[in-house]
């Protein structure tokens, strides 16, 4: 993540008027914009390989799944982000403006690891997605290996980690009844020699 200096602190309702007429996406946290890098070939086809896989099963449980064009909100931090796949079931909640844009009650978020985004994803992103209340899993994908991680909540609020590799791995989506093989999710993926770094996250 590049910093820039900060001219003044932007408002949630600033940064929201900016990100709708914003031809890229940005993360907003406590009163900064960081500039959401353009995603490489395998995260684009990892991506859209899992929309693909769990849109019909996710259909007979009554939930709905979305691509990185949906915004979500925790209100308990602040954060306002872009996961790269998001499931909501039941009634969506969105923030109430009008909008009807940025959705704030995810039951599974799925992001596909960025050698720019790892540890933040694996670390203080995932520690404003806990503060959700709906949330009941989280998976992190690789995408230079078949590597996988869930997270599944429990009644007490923790957190359990189930860490998944190799072709005959399978993601459980016990919340929403769901099952996601590392075929499905790598199905055509040509891993790269040389993996490049993505750019960087950045702060306007």
């Amino acid at each position: 993540m590049t910093a820039k200096p900060k001219a003044k602190y932007i408002s949630p309702e600033e940064y929201l008027a900016m990100e709708r007429e914003a031809l890229e996406k940005h993360e907003y946290y406590n009163g900064e914009i960081f500039l959401m890098s353009g995603a490489k070939r395998n995260h684009v086809y990892i991506c859209s390989n899992i929309l693909v896989s769990l849109a019909p099963c996710l259909k007979d449980q009554n939930c709905r799944i979305a691509a990185s064009d949906l915004r979500v909100h925790i209100p308990t931090t602040g954060l306002y982000t872009y996961p790269d796949v998001t499931i909501v079931c039941g009634g969506d909640e969105f923030l109430s403006d009008g909008h009807f844009d940025t959705l704030l009650n995810p039951k599974v978020i799925i992001e596909v690891l960025s050698p720019s985004t790892e540890s933040y994803d694996r670390g203080a992103k995932f520690d404003h997605y806990k503060t959700i209340d709906s949330l009941k899993e989280y998976v992190l994908v690789w995408q230079d290996k078949k590597r996988a991680a869930r997270y599944t909540r429990r009644d007490d609020d923790s957190w359990v980690l189930t860490d998944l590799i190799g072709d005959d791995a399978a993601i459980e989506l016990v919340s929403v009844g769901c099952s996601l093989s590392m075929n499905d999710i790598y199905d055509r993926i040509e891993f790269d020699e040389h993996p490049q770094t993505e750019g960087s996250r950045e702060i306007n």
